[in-house]
């Protein structure tokens, strides 16, 4: 224990008491030894000097000994070892008791004995000491498993991302839908208003809106004709499908992937599913998402149907805001597409606008 490194604030309003404890003290080899008789101000150089070690008389006009540890409690947080030594002459054991249910560790009595002090000063700071390597100890291990934790998870999405991508090539030979919609989101999400965090994670998270495809069969994924009705429901399981196998994440992003696999293809309507959510019901990156993947599906060739062309494609989504499409969704997109602040690519007929990031313009509701 580096003694000259301790800080020990002693409060006593006996001047002469509190000259000897220091003398004691100095002696023992703790040279940051900081006095004060008026418990008031012993208040303000607690919070100034975060001393290692209290030594409180428990007598004092004004103010005794046991409403400063209240106060002291007060400002020292829970997981912290804060050793306070109890200066008393009076040895009744309802008042000992009464310092110890309140906070106080040990006791020195008066007039003081040199060897009790140092003995009584070096245990609970020794104690004080060892509550601070375990503290830090602790932090470590913490961090230590939040990072394998961490790792853990992105290996987990890594895997999964590679499962919607897997999930992609079946239905769209270039396999590149997922990035095409994530970056488009991307856009959306800033034109709205949302955080630089909330955009950034909604990037991530809608690689995997439709990790679910993975469950469903080819004969159905890639049928060139009209879906039977109890073919669409099929399909429309791989949102469960998806939310399931996202499921059970503790961190943000996965959380995030869930909800939207869970819930893309709700409609501003409630005529969607899986659970007929409607308006603002339906999360906003949900929404977001609903718009930038049918702008996607629309204006590239699928195994079902042609790609338009991209005025056809802004005008069919126009069409149905307010009914598929959340409307405020749907406006920031066309603003985008207006200002040619993103970058559309039709089969056959490529159109490439230069990619921009663009700002919030101003404080959103959905930040």
């Amino acid at each position: 224990m580096e003694k000259k490194k301790m800080t020990i604030l002693a409060v006593d309003d006996n001047v002469a008491q509190l000259h000897i404890l220091k003398g004691i003290l100095k002696q023992a080899g703790y040279d940051q030894v900081i006095t004060t008789e008026n418990p008031y101000h012993a208040i303000q150089m607690f919070e100034k000097i975060n001393p290692d070690l209290v030594l409180l008389d428990l007598r004092m006009p004004g103010m005794d000994g046991f409403a400063v540890i209240e106060v002291i409690k007060r400002y020292t947080p829970a997981d912290v070892y804060l050793p306070i030594i109890m200066l008393t002459a009076d040895a009744r054991p309802d008042i000992m008791q009464q310092a110890l249910t309140i906070g106080a560790h040990d006791f020195i009595a008066k007039p003081f004995n040199a060897t009790e002090v140092k003995l009584r000063t070096e245990n609970l700071l020794k104690m004080r000491l060892m509550h601070q390597q375990m503290r830090g100890y602790n932090e470590e291990l913490e961090e230590k498993i939040k990072m394998r934790t961490q790792k853990l998870e992105q290996t987990q999405i890594e895997m999964l991302v590679r499962l919607a991508h897997a999930a992609e090539y079946r239905d769209d030979e270039s396999g590149e839908h997922v990035w095409r919609l994530s970056h488009t989101s991307w856009m959306i999400a800033q034109e709205l208003g949302l955080s630089a965090k909330r955009s950034e994670l909604l990037l991530r998270a809608a690689r995997l809106h439709d990790v679910g495809k993975i469950g469903i069969p080819d004969s159905i994924l890639l049928k060139p004709g009209r879906l039977t009705p109890e073919e669409f429901d099929t399909v429309k399981t791989h949102t469960t499908i998806g939310a399931k196998l996202l499921s059970g994440g503790d961190s943000p992003l996965m959380r995030l992937a869930e909800l939207i696999a869970l819930t893309h293809h709700e409609r501003w309507d409630g005529t969607g599913y899986p659970k007929g959510l409607n308006g603002e019901d339906i999360p906003v990156e949900s929404r977001i998402i609903a718009v930038a993947d049918t702008f996607d599906a629309i204006t590239h060739n699928r195994v079902h149907q042609k790609a338009m062309s991209v005025p056809e494609a802004i005008a069919e989504i126009k069409l149905h805001s307010g009914k598929q499409f959340d409307p405020t969704v749907v406006d920031a997109f066309v603003n985008l597409y207006e200002r040619g602040e993103t970058l559309y690519i039709s089969d056959g007929n490529a159109s490439s606008v230069t990619i921009q990031t663009p700002l919030p313009k101003q404080p959103s509701q959905f930040n």
